[in-house]
C-alpha cells in the first residue's frame, strides 16, 4: 500500500484524475475498477471517482508495485488493459502477429505505448506467460519489423532462445517472406526478377534504385508474379530475396509500376481517384526454410503461415486467392 497526501496544487481535482496522473502506468479501466472495489481509498474509506480532493486529504492505493515505476517503453505494457493482437500462430516459443496498417512496431516517440510490441507484451503479461519480476533482462521482442503503413506478419520471440535463433535465421535468410501489393499498370513480363542497388537518403528517409554499384548502396532483389490485372491495376505477389528499406515500393516504382496509394514513390495524380491514404502492401505469407540447425525451433522447418485477410486485395480483386 502506498499513501499520497494531497497538496495545494492537487486540491480540487477529482479522485480518479488525480490517481491517473500520480500512477500513469495504471490503465484507466483498472483504475475505475480499483475505485469500485475500494482498493483506492480516500482518508481510509471508499469514495466515488468524482469526489473532489482537499489539501491534506490522504489517498491510499492498494495497487501492485509495478504500476508505480517510471513510465518508459520497457514497462508500457502495464498501461494497456485490453491488448489488441491479431494472432496468426502461437506456441511456447514464438507468436506471429498480423499487424494492421497504421500501427507502429516500436515507439516513435519517448512515450508512445500503443505499439505492436507493447500490445504483445501486455497480452503475454496478462496471460501469465511473461513475468517481468522473474526475468533478469529478457522481454518478448520483435524479430522483424515492417513499415507503419504496411500490414502483415511480424514475428515475436517469447523466449530468449527463440530470439537468438530467429535473429540468426533472418540474418542468413532462412525465412521466406511474401508480400501482396496493388500496382498501377500491367507488369511486363507478368513474372520476373527485379535486381539493382538501393541507396538510402537518411535525411529524407527515402531510397533510390541504382543499376550499378555505388558507395553506400546495397544489392536488392525482388521476385514477383502477377496474380490478376483489371482497370489499370495489377495484384502482385512479391518474394523478398533481400531485405532493404522500402525495397518493394522503390523497385516497383523504378520499374514503372508504383504501388497504389504510395505517396513517397508513387504518383499523386494516379492515387487521387482511388482515395488510398497509404501504400497497398501486405506481408501476407511467411515460410520457415531452415538450411542449418534450428535447435529448439526445428519443428518450424517447412511450415508456412498466411494471414486470413488482405482487405485491399479483396476490394480490388475479388476472389484473388484462386490465382495463387
Amino acid at each position: 500500500m502506498k499513501e499520497l497526501i494531497i497538496g495545494k496544487n492537487d486540491a480540487g481535482k477529482r479522485l480518479d484524475r488525480f490517481v491517473g496522473g500520480a500512477v500513469p502506468l495504471l490503465p484507466d479501466s483498472l483504475l475505475q475498477k480499483y475505485i469500485r472495489l475500494k482498493r483506492i481509498k480516500l482518508n481510509g474509506r471508499g469514495a466515488k471517482r468524482d469526489v473532489r480532493l482537499a489539501a491534506g486529504d490522504r489517498v491510499q492505493l492498494y495497487v501492485n508495485d509495478e504500476f508505480f515505476q517510471v513510465p518508459s517503453e520497457e514497462n508500457a505494457y502495464l498501461k494497456i488493459s485490453t491488448p489488441r493482437v491479431e494472432i496468426v500462430y502461437e506456441d511456447e516459443h514464438i507468436l506471429l502477429a498480423d499487424k494492421a496498417p497504421g500501427v507502429l512496431c516500436h515507439s516513435a516517440e519517448p512515450w508512445d505505448y500503443n505499439t505492436l510490441i507493447t500490445n504483445i507484451q501486455a497480452y503475454l503479461y496478462q496471460k501469465g506467460e511473461w513475468k517481468p519480476a522473474e526475468e533478469n533482462a529478457f522481454a518478448p521482442a520483435l524479430c522483424n519489423r515492417i513499415d507503419r503503413n504496411t500490414g502483415g506478419i511480424v514475428i515475436a520471440a517469447k523466449t530468449a532462445e527463440a530470439l537468438r535463433i530467429l535473429n540468426e535465421k533472418i540474418r542468413v535468410r532462412e525465412l521466406d517472406k511474401f508480400y501482396l501489393c496493388v500496382v498501377t499498370g500491367r507488369p511486363k513480363p507478368a513474372s520476373g526478377l527485379l535486381e539493382g542497388f538501393i541507396w538510402k537518403d537518411e535525411r529524407k528517409n527515402q531510397v533510390l534504385v541504382r543499376r550499378t554499384p555505388c558507395p553506400g548502396a546495397r544489392s536488392a532483389a525482388t521476385r514477383y508474379r502477377t496474380l490478376a490485372s483489371r482497370d489499370g491495376l495489377s495484384l502482385l505477389e512479391c518474394e523478398l530475396l533481400t531485405g532493404r528499406t522500402h525495397q518493394i515500393r522503390a523497385q516497383m516504382a523504378d520499374a514503372g509500376w508504383p504501388l497504389l496509394g504510395d505517396g513517397k514513390y508513387g504518383s499523386e495524380r494516379t492515387n487521387r481517384p482511388f482515395d488510398e491514404g497509404r501504400q497497398l502492401l501486405y506481408s501476407y505469407k511467411l515460410r520457415f526454410a531452415f538450411r542449418t540447425d534450428a535447435g529448439a525451433l526445428s519443428y518450424l522447418d517447412g511450415r508456412t503461415f498466411t494471414v486470413q485477410k488482405v482487405p485491399f486485395a479483396e476490394k480490388y480483386f475479388p476472389g484473388w486467392q484462386t490465382a495463387l
